[in-house]
């Protein structure tokens, strides 16, 4: 099965470089790997990111996209991008909420 999912920053603010697309796409795929499903395709622009995964029927879409944004949030704040840094403040960098289509 697939499904589109779409992030978006916290407060829309347009915080991603290429180099942090290049470090989310990484991110985005290991975690997928976790589930047993395959991150298909990967873009983004400054303040969003579009992924098609490719799941197996077990997987919840929400489970997935809680993984997929708590881990990836843990992960590129530790590398402290000053982008990032500057723009965004507490533990957050997505939206709560999320685009999914199938």
């Amino acid at each position: 099965m697939h499904v589109h999912l779409v992030f978006v920053t916290k407060y829309r603010r347009e915080v991603f470089t290429k180099e942090i697309l290049d470090d989310l796409s990484g991110i985005f795929a290991s975690v997928c790997a976790d589930f047993e499903a395959q991150l298909a395709e990967f873009d983004g622009e400054d303040d969003h990111v579009h992924l098609l995964v490719n799941y197996p029927p077990k997987v919840a879409v929400s489970a997935l996209v809680n993984s997929l944004k708590g881990v990836s949030s843990r992960m590129i704040r530790k590398k402290h991008y000053p982008a990032i840094r500057r723009k965004l403040w507490g533990n957050a960098l997505w939206s709560p909420s999320y685009f999914a289509g199938s």
